[in-house]
């Protein structure tokens, strides 16, 4: 078997262990809305955006887009588990940006620079369009064991689809 083939599985089992341990960990200090839940989602929602956009539009994508898209919905939706109102438009603006420019660096290498710049500057603005509208990812958050959708959240749906 090929070296690197070995340290590349040595490298892959030493991440899922660390994911692993993190999960005991919240799990034995039980800390609901600490800090450990906030690394937790953040790795969590980063793997699972990563390799759902990397499966359509590539590894380096899934890598750029799913750490942007992880990191800053796990803060609105910490701050959302904790019962607090959202985050002021600016600072939505400043995730939207965060994941518009992950966006465009993940499809620079596809399409060109214009292509990402402009796709990055659009996806953004219709980001900040759809916060100052109501519509965020933790609209109508509430922690439940079965699955809902509110009529809020169809008809974002049904918007976002046609934009």
């Amino acid at each position: 078997m090929n070296h690197h083939t070995v340290a590349a599985i040595s490298i892959t089992g030493s991440c899922l262990d660390v994911l692993g341990s993190l999960y005991l960990a919240y799990d034995l200090l039980g800390g609901q809305h600490g800090p450990l839940r906030l690394l937790t989602r953040a790795v969590t929602y980063s793997i699972v955006f990563g390799i759902g956009y990397g499966l359509g539009l590539g590894p380096f994508f899934g890598l750029a887009s799913g750490i942007a898209t992880g990191a800053t919905v796990s803060i609105e939706f910490n701050r959302a588990s904790r019962g607090l109102d959202h985050y002021s438009l600016p600072w939505e603006g400043v995730f939207a940006a965060i994941r518009g420019a992950a966006f465009g660096a993940g499809l620079y290498r596809i399409v060109g620079l214009e292509f990402a710049v402009a796709f990055a500057v659009l996806i953004t603005v219709g980001q900040v369009f759809a916060y100052s509208r109501g519509m965020r990812p933790a609209t109508d958050y509430e922690a439940s064991r079965r699955s809902r959708i509110t009529r809020r959240l169809f008809w974002g749906t049904v918007v976002r689809t046609f934009g």
